[in-house]
């Protein structure tokens, strides 16, 4: 499984659904494209969410990233990510 980083942006609307059941939806909507969510904060900034997540790959990411859009009005900018000791070992030859 890759990692990847999912920074998310409320829309006006998806600020008023705020709410348990749709954190749940957007889990589940990450589990149907085969991924999994490792953590999740609400955050200030140009970012209101910022989740960590594994997907067997690229075009799953890209899949949960749209599906979550599509169904919450969160728009995604995600993008893949190596633990930095494992960027680490990439740079110094080692992977």
């Amino acid at each position: 499984m890759a990692t990847f980083i999912m920074m998310g942006k409320y829309s006006a609307a998806s600020v008023e659904q705020i709410s348990s059941q749709r954190t749940e939806k957007a889990n589940r909507i990450v589990r149907e494209c085969g991924g999994t969510i490792v953590d999740a904060y609400a955050t200030l900034g140009k970012s209101d969410i910022f989740v960590v997540a594994e997907f067997p790959g690229v075009g799953e990411a890209m899949k949960a990233s749209i599906g979550l859009n599509q169904a919450l009005g969160i728009s995604f900018v995600t993008m893949p990510a190596l633990r930095i000791e494992d960027f680490d070992k990439l740079i110094r030859g080692k992977a």
